[in-house]
């Protein structure tokens, strides 16, 4: 088997697959790449068993065959080269030589056959959506999944597709973010959980991408289809949980404030909160907002005044600064909506501009205990 390729080609396309690649993997063959070569496309393929991506690159050759080639060693020598051709040749002591401008470099290879098979979906239902849409619906909801491994369902992101709209929705039990929009439809009503780790690599390789993606899915697995890269990945086994039962209904209490320097303050104060709770205090009345932290323990606190526009009665209410910095970073608007109703009930944030047409977004956050 021989081919030749452009190093910077090949580094980049490789940099993207070992995304997919543990340090600590059980099987020896999942710590290299799966070259299979015909003709003059060369097929790429990293796993860790619950997932397999793989890319098409164009190379020149006339020769076929698979070998598996260790991911560091050939990601380490590709970002030393300036970009050039490079020629691969399998010997006949299992060693595939490398050669540059520079020199040659021989590298061990093992059987491609005992890379493990990437997973074919039978009978599928398939979606196509935007490129740039899927990214931002992951990297709006996938903060807010939670990582307990007694609750598996809730650490990845709850994809709801019906012929109205497509929805995402991720929550830990403490925050919740719900996605969606109106603009992309499927054709059949599907609901699955997608893990975070194959999500983190899409929202990587597709961040304003102009591509469609399409997306294949059953009742075990999900595949995505994009440019020249395949991504199949096992879906979390579970039902998700009721999460419109949790989003309050009736919320009198309306305060909407400059997103910017609500974050600011909020960060600042929570500087000066308990470490262990993280709590602050918001107290609204009339048109100012106060918002408040302290730290018993130490005899720190803060207090900052906001103006701002609220409509409803005098309130207090605490939350956890962590989840709340999270939540503003992760939106785009000038302005926030936080609808509240009572001081032991969650808050809702949406963005009041700076959504695009068809783009909902919702965010909710349970409040902390207020010790007076």
């Amino acid at each position: 088997m021989k081919f030749i390729v452009s190093s910077g080609q090949l580094l980049k396309q490789l940099q993207v697959l070992g995304g997919v690649i543990n340090n600590n993997n059980t099987l020896p063959i999942l710590d290299n790449f799966l070259f299979e070569l015909k003709e003059n496309e060369l097929k790429i393929s990293a796993s860790d068993l619950e997932t397999i991506m793989s890319t098409v690159i164009e190379v020149e050759s006339e020769s076929e065959g698979s070998v598996a080639i260790s991911a560091r060693l050939l990601l380490d020598t590709l970002k030393t080269f300036p970009n050039q051709p490079l020629t691969f040749k399998t010997e006949e002591n299992n060693t595939v030589e490398i050669s540059s401008s520079h020199g040659k470099y021989d590298m061990a290879y093992f059987d491609g056959n005992e890379f493990p098979k990437a997973v074919t979906l039978d009978s599928p239902s398939s979606t196509t959506i935007p490129g740039d849409v899927l990214a931002t619906a992951i990297s709006k909801t996938i903060f807010a999944a939670g990582s307990d491994d007694l609750r598996p369902v809730m650490s990845g992101v709850f994809f709801q597709f019906n012929s109205e709209n497509l929805t995402f929705v991720a929550t830990d039990a403490h925050k919740l973010v719900k996605y969606s929009r109106t603009d992309v439809t499927a054709k059949d009503t599907a609901e699955f959980i997608m893990p975070k780790k194959p999500l983190n690599l899409l929202k990587g390789i597709l961040a304003g991408s102009n591509s469609d993606v399409t997306i294949e899915y059953n009742d075990s697995n999900a595949k995505f289809i994009f440019d020249n890269v395949v991504l199949v990945c096992r879906l979390i086994d579970g039902k998700y949980p009721n999460y419109e039962a949790v989003i309050p209904k009736e919320n009198p209490n309306k305060l909407t404030v400059d997103r910017g320097t609500f974050l600011n303050s909020v960060k600042r104060v929570s500087i000066f909160s308990s470490k262990t709770t993280h709590q602050i205090r918001l107290k609204m009345a009339g048109t100012e907002l106060n918002i408040s932290a302290e730290d018993i323990d130490y005899s720190n606190k803060a207090e900052e005044r906001l103006a701002c526009d609220y409509q409803g009665d005098d309130m207090q209410i605490g939350f956890n600064s962590r989840f709340l910095t999270e939540m503003l970073s992760n939106l785009n608007s000038n302005e926030v909506l936080i609808e509240m109703s009572m001081s032991n009930r969650a808050g809702i944030l949406t963005p009041i501009d700076g959504v695009d047409d068809g783009e909902f977004i919702t965010m909710l956050v349970m409040p902390v205990m207020l010790n007076n």
